[in-house]
């Protein structure tokens, strides 16, 4: 089992950044898969970054939003900059373990889900 816990969410003006960590336990964290996913009201939740084999984002964080991995804090995170409205949602980690080549961009795709942050961006 693989326990989640996210942390760094909160509220920011337009055009501004926030980090989110996520702290994994349970497993080898190097033998993971890890992702952020975002969830807004009414919505499906959707992918947002990965850091598998590689490391990939959805279009509409491309070069906003970073994501990177500490090995040796058992952490991953994500840099969100230039934030805009459209962003707010509740944003969650999740994690498998796999380590794949293959792009990993669904929910149904992993195990284990923490319990989510909010962020919100203010106008």
């Amino acid at each position: 089992q693989v326990q989640l816990h996210e942390s760094g969410g909160g509220l920011v003006e337009a055009g501004g950044s926030l980090r989110l960590s996520c702290e994994a336990s349970g497993l080898p964290f190097r033998s993971l898969s890890l992702a952020w996913f975002r969830q807004a009201p009414g919505r499906e939740r959707e992918f947002v970054a990965a850091a598998t084999w590689n490391i990939y984002y959805a279009d509409s964080v491309n070069g906003r939003f970073t994501i990177s991995r500490d090995n040796a804090k058992n952490t991953v995170y994500l840099q969100m900059n230039s934030l805009k409205p459209d962003d707010t949602a509740v944003y969650y980690c999740a994690a498998i373990q796999l380590m794949s080549a293959a792009r990993m961009t669904e929910p149904y795709q992993y195990d284990y889900w923490g319990h989510g942050t909010q962020v919100t961006v203010s106008t």
